[in-house]
């Protein structure tokens, strides 16, 4: 049982039931359209005129919209859709290479985006990126918010990126500075946590039903977003799910982005990778590689790229089964450029991790590959809005 929190607790008045039997109503259209009222108060016990009442507010704000179904000799049915395009999001993803902004419609499928170097200096990547974000709002006018994901700490409270190692930066306040320029509210996270978050609500069916499971994002570094009772879990001031730096072992072929060689990311990230090919090719330079390149030499039967991709399999592996031992995850996600590679590395990395688990006789947890592509951190940036627009917390 989850004790009351009574520093943030809302009392059940009226409008509090009212609101949350309307995202029920709305969640029940959005994931199981067309959808009629008489199956939304089957499903939910939901009387059907208070169905009705709340079918008739949501299509009146432009949310949901009917149509006719098949007649079976009767009168048609009417069915329930979502207006998707009704309201648009806009996502930014900024990495440590390049930012990418998109606007979305309600159920995530991009309808334009642009793509540009993300500059080392904070100023002149925000003005970048506020220029791009203005444009975006001028060409779609129903913008319901704005999501922005960062390659580092951010605290889930004020939005602040705390603290960003690859470019140093520190106390940027990009929720603030976002929604004091554009007037529209702006969620911010960590790039792992909004993964994660797209993960829950535009991944694979198997995994949008699952209560709690661990995402794990491999890139340059290697981070991880934790999804527990259907949310992100924080942690105190958002630091929760730092497990790239948990100790794994000595000798890795990078350091960290703190300077380590003992920790997870420095064993398991896209930079070991690299290092681990050249150390096997020491002809080739970093112009002439990169992990997406590896990954292509390895499908091309290159023996070097492949065992470089194995290893960091094996260690991917070794820091997963320590994760469901501690958290009992329901299933781990692999995401990244790495997913890419997995036909080649699946099964060294699932027998790594069962024979690690099954040596401390506790239960194991499937591992899948992200079915989102390249652009996963751009739909956890998206999918930071959708939740608000779909969850089920009563705003404050």
């Amino acid at each position: 049982m989850r004790r009351i929190n009574l520093k943030k607790a809302n009392v059940a008045r009226a409008d509090t039931i009212r609101y949350i039997n309307r995202q029920i109503v709305l969640n029940y259209v959005r994931e199981k359209e067309p959808i009629s009222r008489a199956e939304i108060s089957h499903e939910t016990l939901l009387q059907r005129s208070t169905v009705s009442l709340i079918v008739d507010e949501l299509k009146t704000q432009g949310l949901i919209y009917e149509t006719e179904g098949e007649s079976t000799g009767g009168r048609p049915p009417s069915l329930l859709r979502l207006r998707a395009a009704g309201y648009m999001t806009i996502g930014a993803d900024v990495g440590t290479a390049q930012t990418t902004v998109a606007v979305a419609d309600l159920v995530g499928r991009v309808v334009d985006k642009e793509v540009f170097e993300t500059n080392p200096d904070v100023t002149v990547a925000y003005r970048r990126l506020l220029l791009c974000i203005q444009k975006f709002i001028k060409t779609y006018p129903n913008v319901e918010g704005i999501g922005a994901c960062v390659p580092g700490l951010v605290d889930p409270e004020t939005g602040t990126a705390l603290f960003i190692p690859h470019f140093k930066w520190r106390n940027w306040a990009i929720a603030n500075d976002l929604h004091e320029a554009t007037g529209l509210p702006v969620t911010v996270d960590n790039d792992a946590n909004a993964a994660a978050l797209a993960e829950l609500w535009l991944g694979r069916p198997e995994i949008r039903d699952v209560r709690d499971f661990i995402l794990v994002l491999v890139e340059e570094g290697l981070g991880t977003g934790i999804i527990f009772d259907g949310q992100v879990y924080q942690g105190v001031a958002g630091a929760a799910g730092e497990f790239g730096h948990m100790t794994i072992g000595n000798g890795a072929p990078v350091a960290c982005a703190a300077g380590s060689e003992h920790c997870w990311e420095a064993f398991a990230s896209e930079r070991a990778t690299l290092a681990r090919y050249k150390q096997r090719r020491p002809s080739v330079t970093d112009s002439e590689i990169t992990f997406n390149k590896l990954i292509d030499n390895a499908f091309a039967r290159d023996q070097a790229a492949k065992e470089a991709l194995l290893e960091t399999a094996r260690y991917l592996g070794l820091g997963i089964s320590n994760l469901t031992k501690g958290l009992s995850p329901e299933a781990v996600i692999l995401a990244g450029d790495i997913a890419r590679a997995w036909p080649l590395i699946s099964d060294e990395l699932r027998s790594t991790v069962a024979e690690n688990i099954l040596c401390s006789g506790l239960p194991s947890a499937p591992v899948f590959a992200s079915t989102l592509g390249d652009d996963t951190r751009l739909m956890g940036a998206l999918s930071l809005v959708l939740a608000r627009k779909f969850a089920s917390v009563v705003p404050a």
